[in-house]
């Protein structure tokens, strides 16, 4: 079983026939790159290269630091041809012709705006520092289709947290709305998913939401538009054949009119403590369908199945002192204390207890940006080891459990390292995905 979970890049037999094919390439550029993780779920690694996606240009700039970690693990794993370590708002606004033509594009766009470290209503959305980077996909693309007569991608494949479709929580769902609604101006119809890796035989619980995009004209967006929406959702979209369901609830429809400033300000004023998009749905000519849907389940890899389990074999840094378990069990605890608001308003905050030590016999927690280093702190993974040891994860067991090759961030920190795999996505969902698109590209041939 753990040889099985621990073989990241598997393909069926019948997905091996489909390399076979002769097929044109993709093109790809993927934004905010990070270390790589949807280049290596479009291409793959070692041997399993998938010869159907060929990254032709990728940017990765982290503003908050002056050296690029992130960008020099990039070129370390990828190279330098076409890869730009600029802010990715003065390439677009200065130097867009130094991004070339491609058929996808695809991109984790920064979320420190919508992340549930944070509360939501701290959370500042489409108006956020970093939120507002969405505006470079837009104008991307809105520069490719004026500027390159008709040359924006054919697909976009976006991915973010899942707190994206309830953003912000004065007026829940605004957000996903500006940006649905930017995407069908451009002439894309979309379809959604909140996808938790762990449902689908993947080591790690991780929410996200994933966003697929087809350009009017392309074969998806035709079959989109004619389609019985509970259909596309639930079988015959990507995301659907990639991540089976196993149910469909709460299906509702509607419009979203009005410009873009009109739609921030006044979408879902009526109803704003819940959010009108559920975890899945479509959107073409700002007709949205959304449902929510249940996976079908696929049993996985646990915590156990990826970490080293021969002690000698881990850097003595990640034990943990017996003097220190104190502190451990404190930071994990549960709270109940009392807190102020900036205006004065007082009220008790409370949260529950985390699990010390972490469970082996299930995927593990989602990985934070704080994973790394010996403080003590209730987000990070503590395990117990066959010898009864207490110890921190390490960069390669997190590595597995985002399903990024051993040792691929290496050359870093290790606080780094964690902090790397905090802001990663999980390769295998992309890998499925870019099957699927793969698939329906092929065949509508």
């Amino acid at each position: 079983k753990a040889t099985f979970m621990i073989e990241y890049y598997h393909m069926k037999k019948e997905d091996k026939k489909d390399t076979k094919s002769t097929i044109n390439q993709l093109r790809v550029a993927e934004l905010f790159a990070g270390v790589g993780g949807f280049r290596l779920g479009l291409e793959g690694s070692g041997k399993k290269k998938n010869l159907g996606y060929k990254t032709v240009w990728s940017n990765q700039w982290e503003p908050s630091t002056k050296k690029q970690h992130a960008s020099e693990t990039y070129i370390a794993r990828f190279g330098t041809d076409g890869h730009s370590n600029e802010n990715i708002t003065h390439v677009v606004d200065n130097k867009f012709e130094t991004i070339p033509d491609h058929d996808l594009l695809v991109g984790g766009f920064p979320c420190q705006d919508y992340s549930v470290a944070r509360t939501l209503s701290h959370a500042e959305g489409l108006q956020g520092k970093k939120g507002v980077l969405w505006w470079s996909i837009y104008n991307i693309l809105e520069k490719m289709e004026r500027l390159r007569k008709g040359k924006a991608p054919r697909y976009l494949m976006l991915e973010n947290v899942d707190r994206l479709v309830k953003s912000p929580a004065k007026q829940r769902g605004r957000d996903f709305a500006v940006m649905l609604s930017s995407l069908s101006d451009l002439g894309y119809a979309v379809e959604w998913r909140i996808i938790n890796a762990a449902d689908y035989c993947m080591p790690q619980r991780r929410r996200r939401i994933f966003i697929l995009g087809y350009k009017k004209g392309t074969p998806q967006y035709r079959d989109l538009k004619k389609s019985i929406k509970n259909d596309w959702v639930a079988k015959n979209g990507i995301a659907g054949k990639a991540f089976k369901v196993g149910g469909v609830t709460d299906e509702d429809e509607f419009e979203i009119n009005g410009d873009i400033p009109t739609i921030s300000e006044k979408f879902n004023k009526k109803s704003p403590d819940s959010s009108p998009f559920q975890n899945a749905g479509v959107m073409i000519d700002r007709k949205i369908y959304t449902c929510k849907v249940i996976p079908k389940t696929e049993s996985g890899p646990t915590l156990g199945d990826v970490i080293e389990k021969d002690d000698s074999k881990v850097d003595s840094a990640f034990f943990i002192k017996k003097e220190d378990i104190k502190k451990w069990l404190a930071s994990k605890g549960a709270k109940k204390e009392e807190r102020e608001t900036k205006t004065g308003f007082t009220y008790m905050y409370s949260e529950g207890a985390m699990s010390f030590p972490d469970s082996l016999d299930k995927p593990s927690r989602t990985i934070v940006t704080g994973e790394g280093g010996s403080t003590p702190s209730r987000f990070k993974h503590v395990i117990m080891t066959p010898s009864g040891k207490y110890r921190r994860l390490t960069p390669v067991e997190l590595e597995k459990l985002c399903m990024f090759p051993p040792e691929h961030t290496a050359g870093q920190s290790d606080t780094k390292r964690a902090f790397f795999m905090g802001n990663a996505l999980v390769v295998g969902v992309i890998e499925r995905l870019g099957k699927e698109l793969l698939k329906s590209v092929r065949s509508a041939k």
